[in-house]
């Protein structure tokens, strides 16, 4: 071949010298890359900062095809070339070092998001939730700004499309409101923070585990083991109960007893009702009254308090109580109620009917 062929005005000697100074180049970045990534990772991980770990993953990300695009330009910039394929080649190089800068504040973002995420569970979920939107937001952020400033760079008139996207922009609003409605009911959620993800709630006849907070939808795992997926719109429209907060669980439980007890040991239960529940642990009495004339049942009605709020802790210490009433009961002869109806019949009364007879004449 000969090196002193022309092609598209310069010689094919001076092509080579210009791919040669491209590959060298990206050669030289990518021997970096790996030193960076391989030789140093072990090293930079022992260290006692997160910074350093996290110029790994942002080295990790680029792309060599990226770094030959613009390298690729800086060879041939010596070149005479035509002014359409420099232009070409300009366009490209441009992108690629805006996209290259993307990927660089994406994995940036990436690494922070999931160290605060990693360490918000331990013990501030509601911190993870909020996390879940800001990696959304900032991603959107971090790409219109690289588009914009690539777009700039290019020469178009950034402004005159921010105009257009606007009026654009109001047109596909309208066009997914239910979609925004959602996005906006999730920052909502964020801000807020209503409840967060572990949290136990309770949304009209849906109940079920916090999983996820997403911009759309909001995932529930239910107590029969189903996700249960709900939009955030309608979370934020409706009453939720929040289980998880809840510090004390306050118990109301009644029963009744026949109406053939005696006085002395209707007036003797109340203190027995407080007896057995002060007797459990993780318990606060309150209350324990005879309430009302029931139907078939003299009324009792008791009220305590959980100092734990746990379901299962609850339920044992309420088993615990009943079967101490029902020992206690046993022992005095008191009977529990259960629905009956007595039914009285009178003898029938005779009635003689007297027929008067005339005398005789």
């Amino acid at each position: 071949m000969n090196l002193q062929t022309i092609v598209l005005g310069n010689p094919i000697q001076d092509w080579l010298t210009a791919l040669g100074i491209a590959l060298a180049i990206n050669v030289v970045v990518g021997a970096l890359k790996w030193g960076i990534t391989r030789r140093l990772a072990d090293y930079l991980r022992r260290t006692q900062t997160n910074l350093d770990d996290s110029l790994i993953e942002v080295v990790r990300r680029t792309r060599q095809t990226l770094v030959f695009a613009v390298t690729l330009y800086i060879g041939v910039h010596f070149l005479e070339l035509p002014p359409e394929l420099d232009r070409v080649l300009k366009v490209v190089a441009t992108l690629a070092v805006f996209v290259q800068i993307g990927l660089w504040a994406g994995t940036a973002l990436d690494f922070w998001i999931n160290r605060t995420r990693k360490r918000a569970l331990n013990g501030n979920s509601a911190a993870a939730t909020s996390l879940s939107a800001l990696s959304f937001i900032g991603r959107v952020l971090i790409w219109t700004l690289v588009v914009l400033l690539a777009l700039q760079n290019l020469g178009i008139n950034v402004t005159a499309l921010l105009a257009g996207l606007g009026v654009g922009g109001i047109a596909a609003a309208l066009a997914v409101q239910n979609i925004l409605g959602d996005l906006f009911a999730s920052l909502s959620i964020v801000i807020d923070k209503p409840f967060v993800v572990g949290d136990f709630i309770v949304v009209g006849d849906v109940m079920g585990t916090v999983e996820h907070v997403g911009l759309k939808t909001t995932r529930l795992r239910s107590l029969g083991g189903e996700q249960i997926i709900c939009p955030n719109g309608d979370l934020l429209g409706a009453r939720v109960r929040n289980y998880k907060r809840m510090y004390e669980r306050r118990i109301v439980f009644g029963f009744g007893v026949l109406y053939q007890t005696p006085a002395d040991q209707l007036e003797w239960i109340p203190g027995e009702v407080k007896r057995i529940v002060e007797s459990q642990k993780l318990t606060r009495f309150d209350r324990a009254h005879f309430q009302k004339f029931g139907d078939s049942s003299l009324d009792f009605e008791a009220v305590f308090w959980m100092k734990s709020p746990d379901y299962n802790t609850y339920m044992d210490t309420q088993q615990a109580i009943n079967l101490a009433l029902l020992r206690s009961f046993e022992a005095r002869k008191i009977g529990f109620a259960y629905p009956t109806r007595s039914i009285f019949v009178e003898a029938p009364i005779r009635i003689e009917t007297v027929i008067p007879v005339a005398p005789k004449a």
